[in-house]
């Protein structure tokens, strides 16, 4: 695996310096500054490239900016409303200014109006340290409470209603702001937020369409995009949704292993890719992560490898983000099959063998607790994840002792 570290700029509060001195190899970063639907430049992009290249000092960094994640999928295209067709289009120029400054590896996502969605950003932990979390009732009490959604009691079913109701009595005024921030909070490093009006609106202009009509709308997107990324030698991953399971009333097409299926199907091109993240899938029990990375394998574009806890039976549950090799997901048999798949391509003759992987997300631990940085993306949990993730991945490559040790070429 190609290691990986996403960057959010020039005010991400984790540097440059930070990254080489964590040994990442290669950076994941985007255009943040830009409105969705904009066309991305040869010039912003080469900007871009030249802030990860210098370290503080003006030294050469030897990093290079490897992944885009993301080139947002604008509101538009998904309601296929207003601008939509020329956002497709400034998406395809986007995708040749992106291949011409060398950058072949797309990741996007899908998901109606809130990206990933958390109702704690600092959720106090045993050990002290801090991390995100979907907390079930919180969600519900923001939801029929606090967004005053018509229908929402009923969509939650009377018992967990009756526990949003006596959730939110019992909240201050302070945390019913901090609820409502934490949900509307949007996609990470973007500059554009929605209050709740603008989610209303949204979710009004959503009423017409169901999963089967995002799905039309999501294959007509690709039918567009897919065969400018194949010609030009790219790689578009769609993100699963984060979590998988249906909020607020609105459609979700990629929770499953099966929407997957259906999509990579739908538009068969090895441009259509999947970007394998076994947190937003692992908040599933019903996902088996190993297993999907078996059956989706070829088609894997790129890797967030993160874990949580499932506190609560069924979907949807309330989970928090758990350290790295501690969670429902068992990442040693999900790293075993990244090795096998790369052994694969490597064997088949594929330049890209490497599956560039990034240690999503991270509990926010010592300094960290001082930094306050970007939800999520705190350096030193990052880093003590990708330590966690990198000893795997040696033991699992071991000539001797790993997989290629059994019979299995190393990666």
């Amino acid at each position: 695996m190609r290691q990986t570290w996403r960057w959010f700029g020039p005010k991400d509060l984790t540097s440059i310096d930070d990254m080489k001195q964590a040994g990442v190899e290669g950076v994941v970063s985007a255009l943040h500054q830009e409105a969705t639907g904009a066309v991305w430049t040869r010039e912003a992009i080469a900007q871009r490239q030249a802030e990860i290249g210098l370290c503080k000092d003006g030294s050469p960094s030897g990093l290079a900016w490897e992944v885009v994640e993301s080139l947002p999928v604008s509101e538009d295209i998904k309601k296929q409303r207003g601008d939509w067709r020329a956002h497709i289009e400034n998406y395809k120029v986007s995708l040749a200014n992106l291949k011409a400054q060398g950058l072949e590896t797309i990741c996007y996502n899908f998901m109606p109006v809130l990206d990933w969605t958390r109702t704690d950003l600092t959720f106090r932990l045993g050990h002290g340290g801090t991390c995100m979390r979907f907390d079930i009732v919180d969600f519900a009490a923001f939801d029929i409470h606090i967004l005053e959604r018509p229908g929402a009691a009923e969509s939650f079913g009377p018992e967990l209603a009756e526990a949003a109701g006596e959730r939110y009595a019992t909240m201050s005024d302070a945390r019913r702001r901090e609820l409502s921030d934490n949900v509307t909070a949007g996609l990470p490093g973007a500059t554009e937020h929605m209050s709740r009006e603008d989610v209303r609106r949204h979710l009004a202009e959503y009423d017409a369409i169901d999963p089967e009509g995002l799905r039309r709308h999501y294959i007509a997107f690709l039918e567009e995009v897919a065969p400018v990324a194949e010609k030009l030698g790219m790689r578009l991953c769609c993100h699963p949704d984060d979590p998988p399971f249906p909020l607020l009333g609105l459609p979700r097409i990629m929770s499953t292993a099966d929407d997957y299926a259906s999509i990579l199907s739908a538009v068969d091109s090895p441009a259509n890719g999947m970007t394998l993240c076994s947190g937003s899938l692992g908040a599933r029990p019903d996902n088996d992560l190993p297993a999907i990375m078996r059956r989706f394998g070829p088609r894997v574009h790129f890797l967030h490898l993160r874990n949580v806890t499932l506190e609560t039976p069924g979907i949807p549950a309330s989970f928090h983000e758990a350290e790295h090799l501690r969670g429902n997901t068992d990442m040693v048999a999900l790293i075993a099959e990244i090795v096998a798949e790369e052994a694969r391509r490597k064997a088949e003759g594929r330049a890209d063998h490497q599956i560039p992987m990034r240690p999503d997300h991270g509990q926010d631990i010592i300094d960290d607790l001082k930094r306050r940085g970007q939800p999520g993306y705190p350096t030193i949990g990052r880093l003590k994840g990708l330590a966690e993730l990198r000893g795997i991945m040696t033991a699992l490559t071991h000539p001797r002792y790993g997989l290629a040790g059994q019979g299995v070429a190393s990666a």
